[in-house]
């Protein structure tokens, strides 16, 4: 999740409308109708987004891909990516509108593919994270992922190498206890469960 200041286009409408509302989240599967949230988003956080293109090849592998998208008040705040192979689950992306940090999302979007990398088998997950991203470092250190070497230059537009973090045997009891004690510390964001669109 790449941190930067908030947008002054309207991004004040995403915001509560008063302190103490209530706010909402539903995970849904990504859709191609979420895409324009989506790369918005993507847009804003990542010096070399994603494009409609390689969103749709992704999503066109429904066996061994995972992607979902958060909504509040029908837009998209968010977004992540697992792609699945045998025992592994890795991370292909994970972005929150900056104009919603801090609720929360990436930690519900976080749970979300830790306990779908479980149900699938996965004993392991793994992720890339630019190595000055000490924010989405520590979300993925309370996942449990540690720091197993670097990718030199992996981020070409910037030349910055980066972190590749393991959690392992996420297959356990003591992992799923580790994901509900995640779960029991947030606030201020509730989770829509039901029929997803």
């Amino acid at each position: 999740m790449a941190a930067r200041a908030p947008r002054r286009d309207g991004a004040e409408d995403r915001q509560p409308a008063r302190a103490g509302e209530p706010l909402v989240l539903q995970l849904v599967p990504m859709r191609r109708r979420h895409l324009r949230g989506v790369l918005r988003i993507e847009a804003q956080v990542y010096p070399r987004p994603w494009s409609l293109s390689l969103f749709m090849s992704e999503l066109a592998l429904r066996t061994t891909r995972a992607y979902h998208v958060a909504r509040l008040r029908g837009a998209v705040v968010g977004y992540s990516g697992l792609m699945l192979n045998g025992e592994d689950a890795h991370v292909t992306t994970i972005a929150v509108d900056p104009a919603w940090h801090h609720y929360g999302i990436g930690t519900h979007l976080m749970l979300n593919m830790a306990r779908i990398a479980r149900e699938r088998g996965a004993r392991n997950m793994t992720l890339e994270v630019r190595v000055s991203n000490k924010a989405a470092q520590a979300l993925y250190y309370r996942f449990g992922f540690h720091p197993a070497g670097i990718r030199k230059n992996y981020y070409v537009e910037t030349n910055e190498d980066a972190l590749v973090m393991w959690a392992k045997d996420i297959d356990t009891g003591s992992y799923k206890r580790r994901l509900a004690g995640i779960e029991s510390t947030l606030d201020g964001v509730a989770l829509l469960e039901g029929p997803t669109s």
